[in-house]
This record gives structure tokens, C-alpha cells and sequence, in this order.
């Protein structure tokens, strides 16, 4: 409606000057000097105009941007399933811009290529997220192809290619005594030769979401003022398309089982972990209590990490049956925008069990034959750990469990998603903690 006004204000305005000078110049016995005023008169009105014009139309365009902003946030809340997110405490949560190094682990993978064109093309800002690429292996094409990006990466080699000396039985699993050995050398070069304070970890076989960069930096505040999380992962182990809502790309959740796979940690919990880093099957050793120490992590429910390694210590065993159904993310969601202190423990736990414990609870065979008479969320509850393995199974889900945590779980609590609906399989309500003897 203002800018309808503005137009005809404008209309007039240069109509009635045009009639004015018409007049004017007209005028029998008018001078020729006096028409010179009258037109730089004119022309000086005309600027003032414009300046006007050019000034209010800046205003307007402030605000309509303004008015932007406000339509995607509410657009962000709409989308989040009910009861999700808790309400903002005061507005959004700033989120400082901090300098996030970001890891890349490589080895004899000339596709690692692939990975560094994503990393290099998402990334807002080179200053804000330097990328170093660790090699082992000292595999000359990988090497050359990694060099051949110039300063945009720092590239730096391993530099123990010695052999490890394993008993006849444990040979063939070698290759993870190597992975862990890189993977303390080069955590190390970031944290204690680079002095970076948090390291965002990924492999050279991931595809990575648009966005995850933005997933990060968002939950970077999380992860340095909550002392119950440890880390921060793109990864959701049960992230088939089929068991998620991929329209929730927003959904974040905690998890007490570590990931891995694109994740991210602190400088403080290197230099816990550092000194007593395993020589082998490293991301195991992490899901142990006496690493986890009951902390958490932060986990989305759509990936921002997918692997097209099918080649690799595990033989392509694994990413047959399960890593190549992964879903990633293709639902950018601006993270940055958004208030993330809903994920705190203090504020999550509480809605977190009363939400999962207040679902019908359904047995499996009523779910998979879809006697429920509505929509709503729903729980499976398990007891044993063989009840949860088959049943897990049944539901098309991660059933190994590490320690007595499963894939995803939060406090024994599996999320996912089963034609359309919510389901959790949880443990009974009275639960406490983990039985370490579920392995």
C-alpha cells in the first residue's frame, strides 16, 4: 500500500511540473532568463525527488528483508514436528563465528578428491574452517592429487609407515591398528603442533551436506558450555530413508552412543583422551564408559555425512548391507538462525522422557499391521537384550549394541520413523543405565 501511494505521489508531481512549464514557456512576452530559472528550478525539485524516492525506497527495502527473516523462522518452527523444539528463552541464541579446523583423514583414495571439492565448495569461509589433509599410506597418486590443491589445503603425511607386528590371528585386521595409529598422529599435529581448539573430524570416502557447515557452527556453543556432551556428529547410524522424516532436516537429537563419521570435538577432550589413545579400533575404545563418562552427543536425523568408500578395511562387507542406503541431507536448513539451547541436558532431558513415555505404547505386531487408530507417536517396549535385538531387527534398525548402548540410543530410547509415524523403542520407564553386559 506504500509503495502504491509512492507511485502516484510521483505521477502527480511530474505531471504537474509538466503543465507548469508548458504555461510558462508559453506566456506571451515571457522572458527567455526567467524559463532558465524555472527549468534549473525544476531540475534541482526533480533531484530532491529522486533522492527521496532512492531513500525510501532503501527503507523499504530494509524492511521487507526484515519481514524475510521473520517468515523463515517461522517457517523453521512450522516445519519442526510438535513438541520438538522448546520455546525460545528470550529470542534466538547468538552463535559466535568461531575457527573451526577441519581434519581430513586420507590414505590411498585418489577420489579423495571428490570429498575436498565439497569441503572446499560449502564452506562459508576459509578463515573460519582451514582445511588440513592428514595422509597416510604414502601413496604417491593420493599424494599428488591432494598437492595439487594447492594453499587452499595444508597437506601432511604421516610420517611412521613402519610395519606392526601382530599375532598370527590378528593380522588380517591390521589395517585398523594403522587407522588408529594416523588417527593419534594427526589429532595430535591439529590440537597440539596447529594449537587449534576444536576440530571438525572427516574421512576422504564422505559426501557431506550442503549445510553441514552450518550444522557445526550452530552447535559449537552446545558442545563448549554443555559439559555432558563430548561431541557433535553428522551422523545418524539409522538414517535409511525409509526410517527417517526427511522433511524434519531441522530434527537434532542427543545420543549417548558416539557416531563418528563427520564429527566434531574440543581441544579439551583430546588432551584428555590423548595420552591413553588405543593401538587399535579406536571408535570402539570412544564407546566405552570409561571414555564416554555418560556424556553425549549431538546427532541429526537426517544425515550430513554419506560414504561412497565401499572399499575398505571392512572389505565393503558393511556398506553393502547397510552404509549405502544412508540418506543425506538435501533440505539445507539455515541452523545458524535458530535457538539450539532446547538441546542442553537441562532442558532436554526432562521433555525428552515425559514426551517418549506419554506415546501408546504397541507391540510390533500391531504396528506392522497397522491396528492403531490414529497417528500419534508410538512405543515398543523392550526388556532383555535379545528382545531388543529382535525386535530391532524386525524394524529394519541398527542391533548391535556397544557397551549396552544401541545405535542412536538415548537413554536406552531408539528414534525413528515407521510409515509416517514416530516410534520409539525404549526401555522400560523405570529405567537408570546401561547393562555393560548387552554386547
Amino acid at each position: 500500500m506504500r509503495q502504491k501511494l509512492l507511485v502516484y505521489v510521483v505521477a502527480g508531481t511530474l505531471l504537474w511540473s509538466l503543465v507548469y512549464l508548458l504555461v510558462f514557456v508559453n506566456r506571451p512576452n515571457g522572458s527567455v532568463r526567467r524559463t532558465e530559472e524555472t527549468l534549473n528550478s525544476l531540475t534541482e525539485q526533480l533531484a530532491d525527488l529522486q533522492n527521496t524516492l532512492s531513500q525510501q525506497n532503501a527503507e523499504n527495502r530494509r524492511l521487507l528483508d526484515a519481514l524475510n527473516k521473520i517468515a523463515d523462522n517461522r517457517a523453521v518452527a512450522a516445519a519442526a514436528p510438535a513438541g520438538l523444539v522448546a520455546p525460545a528463552a528470550g529470542g534466538g541464541a547468538t552463535v559466535a563465528a568461531p575457527v573451526i579446523a577441519v581434519l581430513v583423514f586420507a590414505c590411498n583414495r585418489v577420489t579423495v578428491s571428490r570429498h575436498l571439492d565439497q569441503v572446499l565448495r560449502y564452506r562459508p569461509d576459509p578463515a573460519r574452517f582451514p582445511v588440513i589433509v592428514s595422509q597416510d599410506c604414502g601413496d604417491r597418486p593420493t599424494a599428488e592429487v591432494i598437492a595439487g590443491y594447492g594453499s587452499a589445503v595444508k597437506h601432511i603425511q604421516q610420517p611412521d609407515q613402519s610395519d606392526i607386528v601382530l599375532p598370527a590371528k590378528e593380522k588380517k585386521f591390521k589395517g585398523y591398528f594403522k587407522i588408529a595409529r594416523h588417527y593419534r598422529w594427526a589429532l595430535s599435529q591439529a590440537f597440539d603442533t596447529f594449537n587449534h581448539s576444536t576440530v571438525l573430524i572427516l574421512e576422504d570416502d564422505l559426501d557431506i551436506a550442503p549445510d553441514i557447515f552450518d550444522y557445526f557452527t550452530s552447535t559449537y556453543p552446545l558442545l563448549r558450555d554443555d559439559p555432558t556432551l563430548w561431541c557433535v556428529s553428522a551422523w545418524n547410524d539409522n538414517g535409511k530413508l525409509s526410517r527417517i522424516n526427511a522433511s524434519a532436516a531441522e530434527l537434532l537429537y542427543r545420543s549417548d552412543f558416539f557416531p563418528g563419521l563427520g564429527w566434531m570435538i574440543t581441544d579439551k577432550l583430546w588432551h584428555e583422551l590423548r595420552d591413553k589413545w588405543p593401538k587399535s579400533y579406536w571408535d570402539d575404545w570412544m564407546r566405552e564408559p570409561a571414555q564416554r563418562l555418560d556424556r553425549a552427543c549431538i546427532r541429526p536425523e537426517v544425515s550430513r555425512t554419506r560414504t561412497f568408500g565401499k572399499k575398505g578395511v571392512s572389505n565393503g562387507l558393511f556398506f553393502e548391507k547397510h552404509l549405502k542406503f544412508i540418506h543425506l541431507n538435501d533440505r539445507p536448513v539455515p541452523f545458524t538462525k535458530m535457538d539450539m539451547r532446547y538441546l542442553l541436558r537441562e532442558n532436554y532431558d526432562p521433555w525428552f522422557v515425559d514426551h517418549v513415555y506419554s506415546c501408546q505404547e504397541v507391540t510390533y505386531t500391531e504396528l506392522k499391521a497397522r491396528q492403531i487408530g490414529h497417528k500419534d507417536c508410538v512405543r515398543i517396549q523392550y526388556v532383555t537384550k535379545d528382545g531388543f535385538k529382535r525386535t530391532a531387527k524386525m524394524l529394519g534398525l541398527m542391533d548391535d549394541l556397544k557397551s549396552g548402548v544401541p545405535r542412536t540410543g538415548y537413554r536406552g530410547v531408539v528414534s525413528f520413523m515407521y510409515e509416517d509415524r514416530r516410534v520409539y523403542l525404549a526401555p522400560r520407564p523405570d529405567w537408570t543405565k546401561y547393562d555393560l553386559t548387552w554386547s
